[in-house]
């Protein structure tokens, strides 16, 4: 994975961005140069030529966007850009589609379509649109990076000598999308701190990791082989630097920092792409998914408020991708004193391992029991999927005392985003009893993870519900 790749992986809402006004730049256009019945017209039979045309010169802007944008990195370093580099460098990418139009005109022989005041609307209004939801994007990455929720924690793993000059490298090379978060020393330093950043023990890293999201780690030394195998089995992403040995990389890319040429290894084998469509994706179910819950809070709200006076949703702090907590959200099935009663009930739990399951829960009133057994309890999560929270797929977001139970094998099913539902879901979920079964088969996610399986989940998951197979 070369920096612009790596830039691109980090910036899919810029890109998302982008496209959005990319089409928006051209019905405006279109609107503007033959008018607003322009649209009602081209749906007309005698018309379907001319439809066909406005339909491909959509396609090909599109698609022009999207080849700029894999092979000229216009994201790279977005985040720390100024106002003239980045009016710049939208003007160049404009350009540069317009370019690919105009010739596309020409091969194509389209005319219907052609007009110089057309192609002028769409260069004008895609700068304006693209500078301005861009720099407001950017002011909100960067007040998030200051309270931490959208930056990277990353741990390094160095001597004394190295650690310094890294530290400063990333620093300078990260656009604040980077927070040291700690550093193990292999050379016996002892001090607590070191340039500021706390200093880890390799006993304490379980502990660290729970408490502290880490998303990357770099390693500058030798001593770190047997640490890199064990940070990747944790789900988080692992940076050799080049001139180490790199035993047991999986799925091995190459980036570059600054100087630092790593290796750069995951758990998960998710190319950038893949990620980009499965965000599409989510945004596209979530509103959709939205637009029912709202239908069945309609309904479903006098019938919660009188059988089990109080909110109609209820929420619960999980953890999510890295070990990053998130309010999850769902319909209220069970009584308001269900928390304080699972203690309770904690001996007659089915599972075997953190989670807790029970059969006859006497803590679900009685249409809680319908709304968990069609699955319409987790609804309002498609809030939590178009915030980004969540995805679509992934695997099950424990819950914090769960969390704090981890071992660290468990770990690895926070390499990715959890889900709404997953792979242990359709794979028998009402008769899986073990939790280290479930691990499995979240780890067998993750490892093959494709859009293929994500819609091969998708299929079983409609089945599982349509059959009420029961819920998580």
């Amino acid at each position: 994975m070369d920096s612009r790749e790596n830039s691109r992986a980090k910036h899919i809402d810029f890109i998302l961005i982008d496209l959005f006004c990319v089409e928006v730049a051209y019905l405006v256009s279109i609107i503007l140069r033959y008018g607003p019945e322009t649209f009602s017209d081209l749906l007309k039979p005698e018309f379907a030529q001319s439809f066909n045309d406005f339909r491909t010169v959509n396609v090909v802007l599109i698609a022009a966007y999207i080849v700029l944008m894999l092979f000229t990195g216009p994201h790279h370093g977005i985040v720390k850009r100024g106002h003239i580099a980045e009016i710049g460098r939208i003007t160049l990418l404009n350009c540069e589609m317009i370019f690919v139009l105009i010739a596309f005109f020409f091969a194509a022989q389209i005319s219907t379509v052609y007009s110089r005041l057309m192609i002028g609307y769409i260069f004008l209004i895609d700068i304006v649109l693209m500078m301005t939801l861009r720099t407001i994007r950017k002011l909100i990455l960067r007040i998030k990076f200051l309270d931490g929720t959208e930056s990277s924690g990353v741990l390094l793993v160095a001597q004394k000598d190295t650690a310094e000059d890294f530290v400063n490298t990333l620093i300078k090379n990260n656009s604040g999308f980077y927070h040291f978060k700690g550093i193990i020393f292999t050379d016996g330093f002892t001090e607590n701190y070191y340039l500021g950043i706390p200093v880890i023990k390799e006993k304490e890293i379980l502990d660290f990791v729970k408490e502290t999201p880490i998303n990357d780690v770099y390693m500058l030394t030798r001593a770190g082989g047997r640490l890199a195998s064990q940070f990747i089995g944790m789900g988080i992403t692992v940076h050799r630097a080049m001139d180490l040995e790199t035993p047991n990389m999986v799925n091995a890319t190459i980036n570059q920092i600054g100087n630092y040429t790593v290796v750069t290894s995951t758990i998960t084998r998710a190319s950038m792409g893949e990620l980009l469509i499965k965000r599409v994706f989510d945004i596209m179910c979530s509103i959709i998914g939205l637009a029912f819950t709202g239908i069945f809070a309609i309904i479903l709200a006098p019938i919660i408020k009188i059988q089990a006076p109080g909110p109609v949703f209820f929420s619960q702090t999980r953890v999510g991708k890295n070990g990053k907590t998130f309010k999850m959200y769902k319909f209220r099935s069970m009584y308001m004193d269900a928390e304080e009663r699972k203690k309770e009930l904690m001996s007659q739990n089915e599972m075997n391992g953190l989670m807790f399951k029970m059969k006859n829960d006497p803590r679900i009133f009685p249409a809680g029991k319908f709304i968990r057994k069609t699955s319409i309890d987790e609804f309002p999560q498609f809030w939590n999927i178009l915030k980004g929270d969540m995805s679509l797929i992934g695997t099950r977001p424990p819950t914090l005392d769960e969390y704090e139970n981890y071992k660290r094998h468990h770990m690895s099913r926070l390499a990715m985003k959890p889900g709404l539902t997953g792979m242990w879901q359709v794979s028998g979920r009402s008769d899986i009893t073990d939790f280290e079964e479930i691990v499995r088969l979240d780890n067998e996610y993750i490892r093959n993870f494709s859009i293929g399986l994500d819609i091969k989940i998708m299929f079983k998951t409609f089945g599982a519900v349509f059959g009420m197979k029961g819920s998580k």
